[in-house]
């Protein structure tokens, strides 16, 4: 396929994998000072899913990948890159968790690399995945794939209650005319203390620690990312000139309901277009764009022709958002 004979690039199939264990608010609450009650009110989550002691990042991607490849009618071998948006890895530095995806698919004439933007990740990877499917004028398939639950201190209930392991993918072709329209990509660097996770390899000292559990300034966060997702909904539909009305799904990262509540509140719009399943997967990360697409595309909510927005925040501090018609 020529790189010129297409300019666009759409969104051509959807998936998603969540692990079988589902736990409730009542099971953490046997080991926690904490009640369903009160992360519910708190959070909107009522239940998450754990990954069993077998599955990491890459063999919950695998599976998102495959589905997405079958919905989308396309097969590894079409493929000319797989980009993984995680910030949990299956290996600290490498290989890649997109490289083994890649060598499980049997993609053989596809690149590979990940991308780690934390919960914004997905975001990021969809960016990057739109110039480089029209640039190789081949698809690409984007992954974004998380085990929260072992990066959580599991005695924390300010952070352990919040997260969900799971795995979203789409697989993007070149197109006649426009799917992806616009994307916004920001960050507030300065920020950066608000939300990490500890270890790396800043000094030698460092070098010999090992990984620390995440830990969460949650109002610094909190406000963080009611301003960044507003800001990225505005700039997205001022650059494509097109009014807020005109959405049909709005789309944002499933990290907290009551952030939700404030930036549809803020912004004007009814809670009830802002989608959210929250309460089913808890905060899946980078993850849990693809599994929103992939569960309103089971259910024929998507249709021909629909304005779909999609806005994240995360880690870094980073945020985004993407405009797309379906």
């Amino acid at each position: 396929m020529p790189v010129s004979s297409f300019q666009h690039v759409r969104i051509a199939g959807v998936g998603a994998y969540l692990p079988e264990r589902v736990v409730s608010n009542e099971e953490l609450s046997a080991t926690l000072d904490t009640s369903h009650q009160w992360i519910f009110s708190h959070t909107g989550i009522q239940q998450r899913h754990l990954a069993a002691p077998e599955e990491g990042a890459a063999s919950m991607g695998l599976q998102a990948a495959l589905r997405a490849l079958e919905d989308g009618g396309v097969s590894p071998g079409e493929l000319g890159m797989v980009i993984v948006a995680t910030s949990t890895a299956d290996y600290a530095s490498y290989p890649s968790t997109a490289a083994l995806i890649q060598g499980k698919l049997g993609a053989e004439n596809a690149g590979a690399f990940d991308l780690n933007a934390a919960c914004s990740g997905f975001v990021y990877a969809l960016s990057l995945g739109k110039c480089t499917c029209r640039n190789l004028g081949r698809p690409v398939l984007v992954v974004a794939s998380e085990v929260n639950s072992r990066i959580v201190d599991w005695k924390d209930r300010a952070t352990c209650v919040l997260f969900g392991d799971g795995a979203g993918a789409v697989v993007l072709v070149p197109a006649s005319s426009p799917g992806i329209l616009h994307e916004v990509l920001g960050a507030e660097g300065a920020g950066a203390d608000a939300l990490v996770r500890e270890a790396g390899l800043r000094t030698r000292e460092d070098s010999l620690r090992k990984p620390g559990y995440v830990r969460m300034d949650g109002r610094a966060v909190f406000q963080f990312a009611v301003r960044s997702m507003e800001k990225v909904i505005r700039r997205l539909m001022a650059e494509a000139n097109l009014p807020l009305e005109e959405v049909d799904h709005f789309i944002p990262h499933q990290a907290n309901g009551r952030i939700l509540d404030a930036v549809a509140r803020n912004m004007g719009v009814p809670q009830e277009r802002f989608f959210r399943n929250i309460q089913e997967v808890a905060n899946t990360a980078s993850a849990s764009i693809p599994i929103a697409l992939a569960q309103l595309r089971r259910q024929k909510a998507l249709q021909p022709g629909d304005l779909v927005l999609l806005v994240a925040f995360g880690a870094g501090l980073a945020y985004g958002g993407c405009l797309l018609r379906w």
